[in-house]
């Protein structure tokens, strides 16, 4: 693997590695993805074999713009126009149905996964490459998502180059939103909050129990267990009642009397910035065990305690 920074030398290497039907791993506003020619059946198959990934789990499939977007669908509903008005570049995904024409694109029920990043290196690649990338998170399937370069290197170190665009901003993957039926249903919820979504869309349908593992589905970050360290992670109430040895790592969202505890901030959006960057550190500590604090049980903690409770699932 080679790290490169985003300068036009490491762009001119990222774009040879793509059209030559590679990979590479490039920063996004939300983590780091794994990109490649989402037209190319080759790509895409080293995509999922690198991470390990399996077949029944689709991609997310990256633009430069609104009309290259557009280009990939077979309808494009008002609430489209809307949400891409608001919101893109940024961390929401739109489940869009697929264009008849791109039949080896997207999830196998004819939708596909949208959005435009909202990061420099990522806009910049796009349009060098003049390529639309189907980008997943740059690790191994089920792992912890990557939001540093050094974080791709450690988990998939096959992968041929990297663009280093320093620490991901909002540390935590896209919202997903379903707009094949009627109105807006959320899929996953994510960076983007639902207070904001609604302002813009009105009333959103959240998700009930995800599909089992192997059934059709229109998103990724669907499955049980996902988002997860080496490490088992353990949800409790209060960390500062556990039992612990040097065994144990802590991760905690507010100052608490533990010795050697991450402790995030008591901000939803900050604490979700920094928690891939924290269970890494715990990994890299080797820890077997992970006690993690439970987040309130509101709305706007909503997509941080859905990566806890998949990371959490055995």
């Amino acid at each position: 693997m080679t790290i490169v920074r985003p300068d036009a030398d490491g762009f001119r290497r990222a774009v040879e590695v793509l059209r030559a039907d590679s990979v590479v791993a490039f920063p996004t506003e939300t983590v780091y993805g794994l990109g490649a020619n989402a037209f190319s059946e080759k790509a895409v198959g080293e995509i999922y074999r690198l991470k390990n990934r399996p077949s029944w789990n689709p991609l997310i499939v990256h633009v430069a713009n609104v009309e290259a977007a557009r280009e990939l669908t077979e309808s494009w509903p008002d609430e489209a126009n809307e949400l891409a008005a608001q919101f893109w570049p940024g961390p929401l995904t739109l489940v869009l149905p697929r264009a008849r024409h791109l039949d080896g694109v997207g999830a196998s029920n004819d939708t596909i996964a949208i959005r435009i990043p909202a990061h420099e290196v990522a806009l910049r690649l796009l349009e060098a490459s003049g390529l639309a990338l189907a980008a997943p998170s740059a690790n191994r399937s089920e792992g912890i998502s990557p939001t540093t370069a050094e974080h791709v290197l450690r988990s998939l170190p096959d992968v041929p180059l990297v663009l280093d665009g320093g620490p991901a901003s909002w540390g935590i993957e896209s919202t997903v939103v379903d707009l094949t039926g009627s109105g807006v249903r959320l899929l996953r919820p994510g960076a983007l909050s639902l207070r904001a979504l609604r302002d813009v869309a009105g009333p959103i349908t959240l998700p009930g129990e995800g599909p089992a593992d192997g059934a059709v589905r229109a998103s990724p970050g669907m499955s049980r267990r996902h988002y997860a360290p080496r490490a088992t992670v353990v949800l409790v109430e209060d960390v500062r009642d556990a039992d612990r040895d040097d065994s144990v790592g802590v991760l905690t969202y507010e100052t608490a009397a533990v010795e050697g505890a991450e402790v995030l901030s008591a901000d939803p959006r900050e604490y979700a910035a920094d928690l891939y960057a924290a269970l890494h550190r715990l990994d890299d500590a080797g820890v077997a065990t992970i006690l993690v604090r439970e987040p309130p049980p509101t709305e706007d903690w909503l997509a941080v305690r859905d990566r806890l409770a998949r990371a959490a699932t055995k």
